[in-house]
C-alpha cells in the first residue's frame, strides 16, 4: 500500500508488512512459503524504481556479535552476489544477469564511521540504482516481534528505535532509492509493561471485575507515561525473547532466500 505522510506522519511512500506466524517452530516449508512471499511483494517495489538489469547493493546493518541484532550481518553471509563474476569471469554467467553487491558495513562502535558515510562511499564508486537495507527492529508491540517483516521505500533511521538515532539511510542521502526491510526483535520494558497492562485490564473485564477506570485505561495508550516513570531509573531495558537465536536463523532464512528470488 502507498501512505501520504499527512495521513501517517510518514514519507510518502509504499508500506507492507508481512505476517509470519510461530516462527519458533517454523519448519522448512513453511520457511519457504514466507520468503516467497517476501520475494513476490519485493519483486513489485523494485519494479517501481529499476529495470531488471539495475545493479543492486544489498546492505546488512548490525552488530553480528549481538543476537537480536544480528540479522543484516547474516543476510549478507546468505546474497547471491554475481557483480565480481560479471566484472571478471563473464563467460560464466547468463547474459542479462542482474549485477549485485553485498556489504555488512558494521556499526558506529566499532568503526568510527556513520553507516551512510560508508555507503556513500561505495555507491560513489560502484554506482548501483538502487539500495535494499535489512535491519533489526525495536517494536512497539510485543505480538510482533520476530513475527512480521516491514518492507518500505522510503529508507531508514538505524537506532531510532533504542534512542540511537543515527543518520537516516534513504534517497535523500544516498542519491538513489531506497528499500528497507526491517524485522522487530527486541521491545523496550515500557512496550512490555503497556500490553502486559492491557492483557491484565482484560482479563479483570473478562471476569467482571472492571470499572469504567479500567475501561478507560485499557482504552488509552499509558507507554509514554510508563515510559517517562522508568527512563530516569535506566529501567526501560531492551527485552527480547529467549527463542531469539532460533528465530534470527529462521528469519535470516526467510529475508535472504527472499532477496535472492527478488533479484
Amino acid at each position: 500500500m502507498r501512505m501520504e505522510k499527512k495521513q501517517f506522519g510518514k514519507p510518502i511512500g509504499s508500506y507492507i508488512t508481512i505476517d509470519i506466524k510461530n516462527l519458533k517452530i517454523a519448519q522448512e516449508e513453511e520457511i519457504e512459503q514466507a520468503a516467497e512471499t517476501l520475494s513476490n511483494e519485493l519483486k513489485k517495489i523494485l519494479d517501481m524504481h529499476i529495470d531488471k538489469q539495475g545493479e543492486v547493493l544489498v546492505v546488512g546493518l548490525g552488530n553480528i556479535y549481538v543476537t537480536p541484532d544480528s540479522l543484516g550481518p547474516k543476510v549478507i553471509n546468505e546474497i547471491d552476489v554475481t557483480r565480481h563474476i560479471i566484472n571478471y569471469l563473464p563467460q560464466y554467467v547468463e547474459e542479462g544477469t542482474r549485477m549485485v553487491s553485498a556489504i555488512a558495513p558494521g556499526v558506529l562502535g566499532t568503526t568510527g564511521i556513520e553507516t551512510v558515510e560508508i555507503l556513500k562511499g561505495i555507491v560513489d564508486n560502484i554506482h548501483p540504482k538502487l539500495v535494499i537495507v535489512i535491519d533489526a527492529l525495536a517494536s512497539r508491540s510485543i505480538e510482533r516481534i520476530s513475527s512480521t517483516v516491514q518492507l518500505s521505500d522510503t529508507g531508514i533511521v538505524p537506532g531510532a528505535g533504542v534512542g540511537n538515532t543515527r543518520s537516516e539511510i534513504s534517497v535523500k542521502t544516498l542519491g538513489i532509492p531506497v528499500i528497507a526491510i526491517g524485522i522487530p526483535t527486541v521491545v523496550e520494558t515500557a512496550v512490555l509493561v503497556n500490553d502486559s497492562l492491557d492483557l491484565f485490564i482484560g482479563k479483570l473485564q473478562e471476569e467482571a471485575k472492571s470499572n469504567d477506570y479500567l475501561n478507560k485505561l485499557k482504552e488509552e495508550d499509558n507507554y509514554e507515561e510508563i515510559k517517562e516513570a522508568l527512563v530516569p531509573k535506566d529501567y526501560n531495558l531492551i527485552v527480547t525473547p529467549k527463542e531469539i537465536d532460533e528465530l534470527i536463523e529462521n528469519m535470516k532464512d526467510i529475508v535472504a532466500a527472499g532477496i535472492n528470488k527478488s533479484l
